[in-house]
Order: C-alpha cells, then sequence, then structure tokens
C-alpha cells in the first residue's frame, strides 16, 4: 500500500480512538447512582496558592455504594476541600466530622435517570460526530492523491469505512452499558 494511503488511514485511526476516549472521559462524569471516586475527579483544590486536584491532597474511597470519604493527607486541607466540593457544583453536600469529609451521594430520582441518559446519548452522538468527521477528512485526503490507482484510492476509503463501522458499534456498546448503569436501580 501507497504510505500517504497508509499515513491518511492512521491519522483517521488516531483521531476516532481519540473520539472513543473523550467519550469514555464525559461518560465517567456522569455520575450513575453509585458513589465512586470518580464522581469528585472534576474539583480542584487551593493548595499552597495553586490549583490542584482532589486526589493529590487527599485520598478518596468509597466504603459502600452511597457514600464517599474524603480523607486530606494534612488536617488543615479539610475547609479548603470542603470549599471546593462545595464550589464544584456537584449537587453533594460534605460533612466535616474533624477527621474526614463524608459525602452522601443521594439516590437518583427516575426523572434524574432520564436525564443522565440523554446526557449519555448526547455524548455519545458527538463520539460519533467526531469519528464521522475523520472519515471524511480521509476521504477527502485520498481523493485529492493524484499518483494513487482508483482501485487503491477504492480499496482505502472501504478500510475508513470499515473503520468507522467498527469505532461506531464501540460508542454505540459503550452508550448501552452506561444507559443500562444509570437506569438501573
Amino acid at each position: 500500500m501507497d504510505e500517504e494511503v497508509q499515513f491518511i488511514l492512521d491519522t483517521a485511526q488516531e483521531a476516532m480512538e481519540n473520539a472513543i476516549k473523550h467519550l469514555e472521559k464525559q461518560l465517567i462524569n456522569i455520575r450513575a447512582g453509585k458513589a465512586r471516586p470518580s464522581m469528585l475527579g472534576s474539583v480542584m483544590v487551593e493548595y499552597y496558592g495553586s490549583q490542584t486536584p482532589l486526589q493529590q491532597v487527599a485520598n478518596v474511597n468509597t466504603p459502600d455504594g452511597r457514600t464517599i470519604i474524603v480523607q486530606p493527607w494534612e488536617k488543615s486541607m479539610l475547609q479548603e476541600i470542603e470549599k471546593a466540593i462545595m464550589v464544584a457544583n456537584l449537587g453533594f453536600n460534605p460533612m466535616n466530622n474533624g477527621d474526614t469529609i463524608i459525602i452522601n451521594v443521594p439516590p437518583l430520582t427516575e426523572e434524574r435517570r432520564r436525564i443522565l441518559a440523554k446526557q449519555a446519548k448526547a455524548e455519545s452522538e458527538d463520539a460519533k460526530v467526531g469519528v464521522r468527521n475523520a472519515r471524511k477528512d480521509a476521504n477527502n485526503e485520498i481523493k485529492k492523491l493524484d499518483h494513487v490507482s482508483e482501485d487503491l484510492k477504492g480499496n482505502a476509503e472501504i478500510d475508513v469505512q470499515a473503520m468507522t463501522d467498527e469505532h461506531i458499534e464501540k460508542i454505540d456498546e459503550m452508550f448501552a452499558m452506561k444507559e443500562k448503569e444509570i437506569m438501573t436501580v
């Protein structure tokens, strides 16, 4: 296969993989009722004058499906962490007991589950758009190649479509899993 064609295919593959990686990150941020340390992944804490991710100043764990416990490595950070969780506007009400911060994760209402499922659907649709844009870019680049035979161009476009179908299918599977996770009470 022509080196330029291979480069175009590799670039398209990379762009499609990036769309899937982005979707994974977005889906992790959509909570599904069960408490997980990743729910606090976006929380930034003021630590010696700079914004620092919560995981770098405290231990975050979940003893059960409804509770998140944040144990700071320095007790003096308790108030800052509590404030940062409130500022992050995640819908949690942190309780400071002097040693740790305890967050009770409320169960999701049916309406909230539907909203979160729609949000997950929108994120998966965005990922599909990213994959399709990568396909379009690759096909346009292939068409521009003058020194390549029509057969080779056709085969390359078939390869791009196969890649696209594979990634769209993976996105659909990821969404189905997340939707099931969200809707399970």
